[in-house]
């Protein structure tokens, strides 16, 4: 196979209408067909169920958001709406789920909370909300005057979800009871200011990667599964030293065979890569490239891991870079791809 399905969340300011579809050739290492495949406002988060056979999204509707579900025709790319589930108030910043297809977690940044939900097996759509957990606390940052939570994906063992807080600096981890409820078990504080954004796992060690917002900084962790704790091992820079201007940290991903970490600076308009060290954990800077446009929102490994494409929200391009698999570093291939707005890329699981 060389052809691979992929979608695409937007912001639907200007003229973006939803979620988009597109294929990937590896052979000719090509982006075509891009075609909108779900009208909804704001759906700039996605994910794909580990079966490929839904896809759920963020939503904007109203004065309400929520989580939405579509059926996936895996060969055209179509979306066929399932249902919704919408609450009063801002719409949710990113939605997960476990792999079995049993929840699906929405974290909400401007309410500062993570929401819980059962999905029906049988159809895949989304039950009313289970659990809504709402944060208290404030950071020294300006931005960070509440709780704005930004992130929340199980662990790698799946008992539990650990939910990023950008508001309060702190990683909070709860407990997924059989019924999807969630109770608090562990909160780790970080760095003051540093403004916790998006979380990776190494792919076969007790290892956590944070990327930060403010202070632009990867965090290296421990994961603890006997109870669902983290700890700190070390912080580093996603930026050049002698680089003042604003900058946003976006994304984090890891490769499937842990040997590098990526992470994504808007406002420097780059993608940061690391290699990790295989006994400790640990990152080392190996290069920086820019994402030729403005604003790189999320990126994401294609199923081959051989290519990344990244997505500028500011610029509405998407960009294409192959890989090396040995050394980790980018190669620009093709910048000029438009998509107005784009803020993640998701493919089908191979």
């Amino acid at each position: 196979m060389t052809k691979y399905l992929g979608y695409i969340g937007t912001y639907t300011k200007g003229d973006s209408k939803g979620v988009y579809s597109f294929s990937f050739d590896t052979d000719s290492a090509k982006i075509t067909d891009i075609n909108a495949v779900a009208n909804l406002e704001n759906p700039t988060y996605v994910t794909v169920s580990k079966d490929n056979q839904y896809l759920y999204a963020v939503l904007k509707e109203g004065d309400e958001g929520g989580v939405a579900s579509f059926s996936i025709n895996k060969n055209s790319g179509e979306l066929t709406p399932i249902n919704k589930q919408l609450l009063p108030g801002a719409s949710p910043c990113h939605v997960s789920l476990d792999s079995n297809r049993k929840f699906l977690f929405s974290s909400n940044y401007h309410k500062g909370s993570v929401e819980s939900y059962l999905l029906n097996p049988t159809t895949g759509a989304i039950n009313p909300p289970v659990s809504i957990m709402k944060h208290e606390g404030s950071g020294p940052d300006p931005r960070q005057e509440k709780p704005h939570t930004h992130f929340a994906g199980v662990t790698p063992d799946e008992k539990y979800v650990a939910v990023v807080e950008l508001g309060t600096d702190c990683l909070i981890t709860y407990q997924i009871g059989e019924g999807g409820s969630l109770e608090e078990v562990s909160r780790l504080p970080l760095k003051g200011g540093s403004g916790p954004r998006h979380l990776a796992y190494h792919p076969h060690k007790n290892l956590a990667y944070i990327m930060t917002e403010f202070s632009s900084e990867v965090i290296v962790l421990t994961y603890h599964p006997e109870n669902g704790h983290f700890t700190e091992k070390q912080y580093i820079s996603t930026l050049p030293d002698d680089f003042n201007e604003n900058n946003q940290g976006s994304a984090i991903h890891i490769s499937s065979d842990g040997q590098f970490v990526y992470a994504g600076n808007r406002g420097h308009n780059s993608i940061a890569v690391f290699r990790v060290d295989q006994e400790t954990g640990e990152l080392s800077f190996v290069e920086r490239t820019s994402t030729e446009g403005d604003w790189p929102r999320d990126f994401m490994f294609d199923p081959t891991e051989k290519y990344i494409i990244a997505s500028n929200q500011e610029s509405s391009n998407i960009v294409l870079f192959s890989r090396d698999l040995n050394t980790g570093k980018l190669t620009l291939l093709q910048s000029d791809i438009e998509v107005p707005h784009p803020v993640c890329i998701k493919f089908l699981h191979m």
